[in-house]
């Protein structure tokens, strides 16, 4: 197992990609403590090896509490995934204050602090590896999409910065940076459209592996980001498109 004997916290890993990310985790050996709004299911909320913290990214305060509740309960952190994240759309014209200021507090302020929160613990364990989920839209963009683009890019940025500055404590930093992956989100979007079957077809055709992403194709990435197999990988954001930005649009 590529995890055993780690401990990880995860924000956002009741769902979508970040359930992916802690499945994948559970089943390398990883204990993980998942930081979200919701309560966990069932399913995870009676895994031995699995801690529900419930909190609010978005609110400062509570991070230092919830990784110390992770630490009280499994002895340290080895890894943090800064997964939990929000998207709206609007119009440049159209953002409102408050909207911007929430986005970028829970996409691009809470993994700071959290990554702060955690780093006594990661240093006293001799080092960790920290995964921040960005965007392919942190690199490109989708119309009325400027704040979400603006915190994924931001994400991708401080992936960087956070790798020179922790490199000497033996921490790491990376970034996936997901194209379409198909999760509870993405499917209530489609079933919104007029024609889901069409659209998912043409999403198919956008990639040239003929599909588009599932939450466990970001959890073997970040299974690797993890390890001890990744140990002179950081301060990369890693694109997980299936070759979609890498394809070039032809006019016909």
């Amino acid at each position: 197992m590529q995890l055993e004997g780690k401990i990880a916290l995860i924000t956002g890993g009741g769902q979508g990609i970040g359930r992916g990310i802690v499945d994948r985790f559970l089943e390398e050996g990883a204990q993980v403590a998942i930081l979200q709004r919701r309560p966990l299911d069932s399913e995870l909320d009676k895994h031995a090896g699995v801690l529900g913290i419930q909190a609010d990214v978005s609110d400062s305060s509570a991070i230092s509490p919830a990784v110390e509740r992770a630490v009280e309960q499994f002895g340290g952190v080895d890894i943090l995934v800064n997964n939990a994240g929000i998207m709206f759309e609007r119009s440049v014209s159209e953002i409102r204050p408050e909207e911007w200021d929430l986005m970028i507090a829970i996409n691009m302020r809470a993994p700071l602090f959290l990554t702060q929160a955690a780093l006594p613990h990661m240093r006293r364990r001799g080092g960790g590896s920290i995964i921040n989920i960005g965007s392919i839209e942190g690199l490109a963009a989708n119309p009325s999409h400027a704040a979400y683009c603006a915190s994924k890019a931001g994400i991708h940025g401080m992936t960087r910065a956070l790798a020179v500055d922790l490199g000497k404590d033996n921490i790491r930093c990376n970034a996936i940076a997901p194209g379409w992956i198909s999760s509870e989100l993405s499917e209530s979007y489609l079933d919104s459209q007029a024609d889901p079957a069409a659209i998912l077809e043409a999403l198919n055709r956008l990639h040239p592996l003929g599909r588009v992403g599932r939450p466990e194709d970001v959890g073997d990435l970040a299974v690797y980001l993890a390890g001890d197999k990744s140990g002179f990988l950081t301060g990369e954001v890693v694109v997980l498109d299936g070759g979609r930005t890498a394809r070039l649009p032809l006019p016909f």
